[in-house]
């Protein structure tokens, strides 16, 4: 137990709470869906131009909101109707694997060389091994933690909810780390469930 929270310590101070890299120009930004503010944040960044498409993995929806109402954003309704052509969905991803799996496939398939990838900040250690054992090892990935006021990481020690979202995510973490594959579960839904934009 007491390495667990020693690991669990070097996780939550090690996660950043603001993109380290703001600037650089991808091949692409890559959505995972499944937290707040997520896809959001990629729109915005595909209107800032950090590049020229965006990938969404693990939609379930036909049409899913590109705003969020509890996400603060300065986009139009004008604005995202301009950047429609340049996002793709995936609905395949039915977990974080599977978003790995799902993201390089589609990678592959339009040459991509370079991704920005957007996730929740607790998310975020874990996503980048997933990525790393799913894609090919010339693909460059730039983290981009995705900051939700209202849920603090740093703050884990004050509200118990918080504490405990992140030491779920810390304990998926280290499964994955260690190579515990979970096969029994569904990671890519069968084709047939596929639905069209």
């Amino acid at each position: 137990m007491t390495a667990w929270f020693l690991g669990f310590l070097i996780y939550i101070y090690g996660i950043p709470k603001i993109p380290a890299d703001m600037t650089t120009k991808t091949d692409a930004i890559v959505v995972w869906t499944g937290g707040p503010c997520r896809i959001t944040t990629g729109v915005e960044l595909l209107s800032q131009g950090l590049s020229n498409r965006l990938f969404v993995s693990g939609v379930q929806s036909a049409k899913p909101a590109l705003i969020s109402r509890k996400c603060k954003s300065d986009l139009s309704p004008e604005m995202i109707e301009t950047l429609l052509y340049k996002i793709t969905y995936g609905h395949t991803a039915l977990s974080t694997m599977g978003n790995a799996i799902e993201t390089s496939i589609w990678a592959q398939k339009n040459n991509v060389k370079s991704i920005r990838l957007v996730t929740t900040s607790i998310h975020l250690p874990r996503s980048l091994v997933e990525f790393r054992l799913a894609m090919p090892d010339d693909i460059k990935v730039i983290p981009h933690p995705v900051n939700v006021k209202r849920f603090n990481h740093r703050h884990w020690y004050k509200d118990f909810e918080i504490f405990g979202k992140c030491a779920l995510e810390y304990s998926k973490l280290l499964v994955v780390m260690v190579g515990i594959r979970p096969w029994w579960r569904d990671n890519l839904a069968d084709d047939s469930t596929k639905e069209s934009i």
